[in-house]
């Protein structure tokens, strides 16, 4: 995929020009145990305009059948078909790897163990029973002792899968450690390295274009390290929102892997054109802002949506840094597009 130094533009509504939105979730849809705003009807409207909502995500410890129940009690009908879990990528590469009807020692939640099943696959939960693999997803009621049993198996050289490395996963009351703190558990064990599916790891999306048979697809998320880099490896363009962890400024120094295609206050941002970014005068344009580079720092000119003039800021960004991170002083210039 080409390295991209400015976002794009759509003359139609992103709905439009993508058959199949894989939209992440926590940030995106929800924040905690509340739809994001204007989630509920902007996911409507683009449901009625033909396009496809996937629901992307890393988590392994739930099922698809209660994360569809979760959306659906917030207004946003779903069903278990819409829903695609890390657990199910992983256990995909799991039944790909091993004969039909295998072993397979896990450490995770009901989603993984269900994902499993679903393979053909035989969950078992210690390194004596023979497993031809052992696989780690995110579990809320994990142990130690089951830390200790994917250490012996990893050690008698079982082939080793994790459906996500997040380190950390948000909840109600903070963030707590994600499946990834408990990999480098087993790692610092071992000395070994799991197999990964899930975000921001080339597995993910297919497993997502498999169930869901996209040929247009657009990934819809609020982290670059992993909605947009997950894009980005699977060569297909992205739509950032800013309900989530990236803030503007974050955007602005993200590397050419975290770089969108499309950038957006929300979902609603599925539903409208989105403006070209145009160099001008040794600048760049979009709407009725210009940004510029000027010495160590960014600048920015003009009137209008401050989008557009983040729009134009990335793509002044974007170019200076080429394949690194922008490391220009963009604090003036977000203040001066309202940001």
């Amino acid at each position: 995929m080409t390295d991209r130094t400015t976002p794009s533009g759509s003359a139609k509504p992103l709905a439009d020009a993508y058959d199949t939105a894989m939209l992440d979730l926590d940030g995106v849809v929800y924040v905690g145990g509340e739809a994001v705003g204007h989630a509920v009807e902007s996911l409507e409207h683009a449901r009625e305009r033909g396009m496809h909502l996937a629901y992307v995500t890393n988590n392994a410890a739930r099922t698809p059948q209660t994360v569809a129940e979760h959306l659906t009690r917030l207004g946003v009908p779903a069903e278990a078909a819409d829903v695609v879990t890390s657990a199910q990528a992983v256990a995909r590469l799991i039944a790909e790897a091993v004969p039909a009807g295998s072993k397979v020692l896990a450490v995770g939640g009901q989603g993984l163990v269900e994902a499993l099943r679903e393979r053909g696959l035989v969950p078992v939960d210690s390194a004596d029973d023979d497993p031809a693999a052992a696989v780690q997803g995110y579990g809320p009621d994990l142990r130690w002792s089951q830390l200790a049993e994917m250490a012996y198996a990893v050690n008698r050289g079982v082939p080793w899968f994790a459906s996500n490395t997040d380190l950390t996963i948000p909840g109600a009351r903070g963030i707590a450690p994600g499946n990834g703190a408990a990999v480098e558990a087993v790692r610092f064990a071992t000395h070994g390295t799991p197999t990964v599916a899930g975000k921001p790891q080339p597995p993910m999306h297919r497993e997502t274009v498999l169930r869901t048979g996209a040929e247009r697809p657009l990934v819809v998320g609020d982290r670059l390290d992993t909605d947009i880099e997950g894009a980005y490896a699977g060569g297909v363009d992205a739509l950032l929102v800013l309900t989530g962890v990236t803030t503007p400024a974050g955007l602005l120094a993200a590397e050419p892997h975290h770089r969108p295609a499309f950038v957006g206050r929300d979902l609603r941002d599925l539903l409208v054109a989105h403006p070209e970014v145009d160099a001008v005068d040794g600048g760049f344009r979009c709407g009725g802002w210009t940004a510029r580079v000027a010495g160590a720092a960014l600048t920015a000119e003009g009137a209008g949506d401050a989008l557009d003039g983040l729009r134009a800021l990335c793509a002044a960004a974007w170019t200076h840094a080429g394949g690194g991170a922008c490391d220009l002083d963009a604090a003036e210039a977000l203040r001066t597009v309202g940001l």
